[in-house]
């Protein structure tokens, strides 16, 4: 029994696979006698109280504040180092990710917003569409093999981290309630003191976390979405000075974050997040306007705008595609980027807060996900042959 969880949780596919569990639980036991409890746990109210200073929220709030907080601390770290030696690293190397990932946030959030213009009340959801979840639609070309080339993984990767850079940009800009202009100064002079830490070249990552304990409280009582704190402290931590050990802090940080991020903050996440009831479910539900425009914008609008931006760029020679690979191959990972799961319910969360929105949130984000991951693995499979290409 342990062996085979070892080897489970050695897989490179095991994070998109724990994900698909987490969410499909969540949903059998939202649909069973036991919902009662489901909900309960969500809304089981937790505070933490310092003298006049607390922090009062229900466990789905804690979670969706606080654990993906760490997630967004991970996705800091992982854009810091990939922009300054990795895949990001160089324009050669970034101009088609770039270009890829950018059609993929215009165009689902036009059909999203075209389908919802007459509903001024739900236009606020037009950023759901525009996300990429990065375990499902890795974890998918992983599970499939050597037959995929291992350039349009790294390819993949790349337009997923740009893909979360420019849904923090989002976040910020257009889901940010009233600020308190003290807590985020107080914030802003936690992120200075890890700047200066940095330039004075220290390597103690437990004073990088205290000072991002407080900075995530500070913002979380600014206004500003408490999780933007992970990624602004994540681009801080650094990378080219070593410890003691001759290690970059960033590095060690990162290796560590990973299993913890992969196997438990975000398998929580969609626990709480997916779970949507069934009963009562008809087609009238499925073409809400909020239903309806994710579904469409994460199916259509993604591989329209990755493709479209993709074929722009390369017949203009701005840039060409991955090594090995070809257009109909290209287009299948196009689709796997429809698969928006994680971010796209949570910016869901952020953009409504009502019962009615949460769950056309959920209905359209799991129907565009999985429409998007049937088509991309269906067009992979017939377009590539077994052993095509060396594993990476």
């Amino acid at each position: 029994m342990i062996n085979a969880l070892y080897k489970f949780f050695s897989l490179k596919s095991a994070p998109g696979i724990l994900l698909c569990i987490a969410a499909f639980l969540a949903m059998g036991i939202e649909n069973s006698p036991l919902s009662w409890l489901y909900d309960t746990i969500k809304d089981l109210p937790v505070a933490v109280k310092f003298g006049s200073f607390s922090i009062d929220k229900p466990l789905l709030l804690w979670i969706n504040d606080g654990l993906m907080a760490i997630f967004f601390l991970l996705v800091g770290l992982e854009i810091k180092r990939e922009a300054i030696e990795g895949h990001l690293s160089r324009l050669d190397q970034i101009s088609l990710p770039a270009v890829a990932a950018l059609g993929g946030v215009i165009f689902p959030s036009i059909l999203y917003a075209y389908i919802n213009w007459s509903y001024p009340e739900t236009r606020q959801g037009w950023a759901i569409p525009a996300a990429t979840d990065i375990a499902f639609a890795l974890g998918i070309l992983i599970l499939l093999g050597d037959r995929i080339p291992a350039s349009l993984k790294i390819c993949l990767v790349a337009i997923a981290i740009i893909d979360d850079l420019a849904a923090i940009i989002i976040i910020a800009l257009f889901y940010t309630a009233k600020t308190s202009l003290i807590s985020l100064s107080m914030a802003g002079a936690g992120l200075l003191l890890a700047f200066i830490l940095n330039k004075r070249g220290v390597t103690h990552l437990g004073i990088y976390s205290v000072l991002g304990v407080f900075v995530w409280a500070c913002v979380l009582k600014s206004g500003v979405h408490a999780t933007l704190a992970g990624v602004a402290l994540g681009l801080i931590i650094p990378l080219r000075i070593e410890n003691k050990d001759g290690k970059s802090p960033l590095k060690v940080m990162e290796h560590i974050l990973h299993p913890w991020v992969s196997f438990v903050v975000i398998p929580i996440f969609a626990f709480v997040n997916a779970g949507v009831s069934l009963s009562g479910l008809s087609l009238d539900t499925l073409l809400q306007p909020i239903t309806l425009g994710i579904m469409i914008g994460l199916f259509l609008g993604k591989q329209l705008g990755v493709m479209c931006f993709t074929a722009i760029s390369v017949s203009t020679k701005l840039c060409r595609l991955p090594e090995g690979v070809s257009w109909a191959q290209y287009y299948g990972m196009a689709l796997l980027t429809g698969i928006g799961f994680t971010m796209s319910l949570f910016i869901g969360t952020l953009a409504f807060d009502n019962i009615e929105n949460a769950t056309a949130v959920r209905l359209g984000v799991l129907g565009g996900s999985i429409l998007s991951a049937i088509a991309g693995v269906a067009v992979l499979l017939f377009t590539t042959k077994k052993n095509c290409a060396p594993a990476p």
